[in-house]
């Protein structure tokens, strides 16, 4: 195509921005920020692939721009960086690569990672110094290009869009992923199957809404690629933790097409959500890229300023890892925290999200080497007038030194607490030495999270995750089985804190079987019972399975998508009930979600807000804390709740009482009588295969029952 002439356009915003230019002119700007490069030209492909160069020669504060008259929405492109070659003092610029634009919004293609995407020569000779000899090959025929998008004004896109705005305490979260969720559900037409149409579409919400979650955490959907080591085993990165595009949604989960149509569908998603009183939290990856250590391909940032965007040893040809992942964004950039804090803002304001759950976070906190509450990171977050009022969801630690931060966030943070995911497993499967730390645990980890103003919904509680073992596979396996990931079962933790019930995997014993079944309600009715913020993963509440996988990165298959035929299974059927039921309680009664930490003390009738009590009905002694023990109940007293309602009102609800025992045989225990309560209802028994309503058993205060080995009770006070 002949080069259209490029005017001097403006450095902001970052970007292919299409607008109208002097004179009326329709037309693209193209900025890109490239510290230390010498040229950049903006590389326009045909969609027969013919490439037009054009020249950005205007460079304000380090930014490159242009405007492109003519350069129309759908126009795919992308940059070549000219600049010295010099790993060994971490610059790496290769004009022969074409680059991704790190502001893309949209992106048309996928990454396959020939030896031509890579900066230096692969196959050099000696492997020693191999990442410091320039390839001078071209890429551009082996990566996909970024897309020109119209801009849709937010104010018109969003006007009719009305955002849940669920509060903290009020919140529970389902984590899912795109296309695992969606691939094998029977109501969606196929053609939407694994999309973002598909997972708007009402089959998919109706389970949602159902269920009761107010929340859906999503698997990364910025652009990702594919490791070159998954590419020649003929596997592909399923969960999408290795980004590439910060404002553009994946390709591969559009249904409507990949020339920025993606954009469109992904906001529709949004609004169907939010019409169903669902919220939208992104899991999202700024930590690393794609890029990989020195020896990875060059697809984006590494050819535009290696030494401005990711975090460079001492020596400076390799990279800082404290992610496990190869490379560090070097977060500390100005620029660099201006692309993370950018591409919030525009998933908040331009796409409609609602929050982000932040992947191994404790490395964006980190202001030189150490993690650092007053980073640049947290401080420019904690004043933002658009990010601080979203959800902010940390996972609080990543794999460099001190990186281990669970309770340390500021108060603006909740985070993903695994010492309540550890302190559940090891009770249920009967590891716990005493009931000290699971007390904390399943009453919000006031140790972890009482200062600062913080609240019980800092903590966000699950015993499962995509990282790990499923809920069913948690009690049916006790060691990993990923041999299906090609890395000889290496990969993925060995600390699983599961139990089998006596067998390794599936079995025919019906023994093993309804065990197992008992104890899947027994994890999911501790999970929607405790203070915080529960978290559920997708496909747990019907008893999925990934077949023993405990990391199933990789398996972009029936082992890593939901299978809704388990339904046809009426004990999964039942799971499913007992989840809804739960969560339809969790709704109902505000002591089940407190906004504000336990204080032990009487109230105002002269009981405690929480109680501990032991198999005889006596409140736990200090001695009680410290024995070993299968068994722990609490009293929950609904009738003097901290806070108001909306009209400064009291809040008041029911009392429960809640029975959790983990040993083999049943034990005898007395409930509590007056004060505490004249008469109680059973409103859920984990020993009954039948979930689908209460069991409807009443007692009185001060009378013995036998609580079944491994089962959890909860009952309702009458009075």
């Amino acid at each position: 195509m002949p080069a259209p002439p490029v005017w001097p356009g403006s450095p902001t915003p970052l970007g292919a921005r299409f607008r109208t230019g002097p004179d009326g002119v329709a037309g693209t700007n193209f900025a890109l920020w490239a510290g230390g490069a010498e040229s950049v030209e903006v590389c326009l492909f045909a969609p027969d692939g013919t490439e037009t160069r054009l020249a950005l020669t205007e460079l304000t504060h380090e930014i490159w721009h242009g405007f492109a008259p003519g350069v129309r929405p759908g126009q795919r492109y992308g940059y070549r960086v000219h600049g010295r070659w010099d790993p060994w003092t971490g610059a790496r610029w290769n004009p022969a690569k074409l680059l991704l634009d790190p502001y893309a919004r949209a992106v048309d293609g996928d990454f396959t990672l020939p030896p031509e995407v890579y900066g230096h020569v692969r196959d050099w000779p000696d492997q020693h110094v191999a990442d410091t000899v320039r390839d001078g090959r071209d890429s551009a025929p082996y990566v996909p290009k970024g897309v020109v998008v119209h801009d849709d004004a937010p104010g018109d896109e969003w006007a009719d869009d009305r955002r849940p705005k669920t509060p903290w305490a009020d919140s529970v979260i389902y984590e899912l992923h795109v296309r695992g969720f969606t691939m094998r559900h029977p109501g969606i037409p196929e053609e939407l199957r694994g999309t973002y149409a598909g997972l708007a579409h009402p089959a998919a919400v109706d389970h949602l809404v159902r269920l009761g979650v107010t929340a859906v955490e999503l698997l990364p959907v910025h652009q990702f690629a594919h490791e070159d080591h998954l590419l020649r085993r003929g596997l592909r990165n399923h969960w999408g933790y290795n980004s590439i595009g910060y404002f553009a949604p994946h390709a591969a989960y559009a249904a409507s097409g990949t020339e920025g149509q993606q954009v469109g569908e992904f906001r529709r998603m949004v609004r169907a959500l939010h019409e169903a009183g669902i919220e939208v939290i992104l899991d999202v990856v700024y930590n690393h890229t794609a890029e990989a250590s020195e020896l990875g391909p060059m697809l984006s940032l590494r050819g535009i300023d290696n030494r401005g965007y990711y975090r460079l040893q001492p020596d400076a040809r390799r990279y800082a890892d404290y992610t496990g992942c190869g490379n560090t964004l070097h977060v500390v950039q100005p620029q660099v925290l201006r692309l993370i804090t950018d591409s919030l803002r525009y998933w908040v304001t331009e796409m409609g999200v609602d929050g982000f759950r932040f992947d191994l976070a404790a490395a964006l906190a980190r202001s030189m080497h150490d993690v650092d509450m007053l980073s640049p990171f947290l401080a420019v977050i904690a004043q933002d007038p658009v990010l601080r009022r979203v959800k902010l969801i940390a996972e609080p630690w990543d794999v460099g030194n001190g990186g281990y931060q669970v309770g340390a966030f500021p108060p603006l943070w909740t985070e993903w607490n695994d010492r309540y995911r550890d302190a559940v497993r090891d009770f249920w499967r009967g590891a716990l030495p005493d009931v000290r730390d699971l007390g904390y645990r399943l009453s919000g980890s006031s140790d972890l999270y009482a200062w600062g103003g913080r609240r019980p919904y800092a903590s966000v509680n699950f015993i499962t995750a995509h990282d790990g073992f499923t809920l069913r596979d948690l009690v049916s396996y006790e060691q990993k089985h990923n041999e299906g990931n090609g890395e000889d079962n290496r990969d993925g933790t060995n600390d699983n804190r599961s139990w089998n019930c006596g067998a390794e995997g599936d079995t025919d014993d019906e023994a093993v079987g309804a065990l197992r079944r008992r104890q899947l309600r027994n994890l999911l009715t501790t999970l929607l019972l405790s203070t915080g913020v529960p978290m559920l993963v997708a496909g747990d509440e019907m008893g999925r399975t990934q077949g023993g996988n405990n990391n199933a990165y990789c398996q972009d298959n029936e082992i890593g998508w939901v299978d809704w035929s388990l339904l046809d299974e009426p004990w999964a059927r039942e799971l499913l009930a007992l989840a809804r039921r739960l969560l339809a309680l969790r709704h109902a009664h505000p002591v089940l979600r407190r906004r504000a930490f336990f204080s032990g003390r009487p109230g105002v009738d002269g009981l405690r807000d929480l109680a501990w009590f032991t198999a005889k009905g006596d409140e736990m002694t200090e001695r009680d804390w410290y024995a070993p023990t299968p068994t722990i109940a609490f009293y929950l007293s609904g009738r003097d709740i901290p806070g108001r309602d909306a009209r400064g009102r009291r809040i008041t609800d029911d009392s429960f009482l809640a029975v959790l025992h983990a040993g083999d045989r049943p034990v005898g225990h007395q409930l509590p009588g007056p004060p505490w309560a004249e008469e109680y209802e059973l409103v859920v028994d984990t020993s009954r295969e039948e979930q689908e309503e209460p069991p409807g058993v009443v007692c009185r205060g001060g009378e013995k029952v036998t609580v079944p080995g491994r089962s959890a009770m909860l009952w309702r006070v009458r009075t």
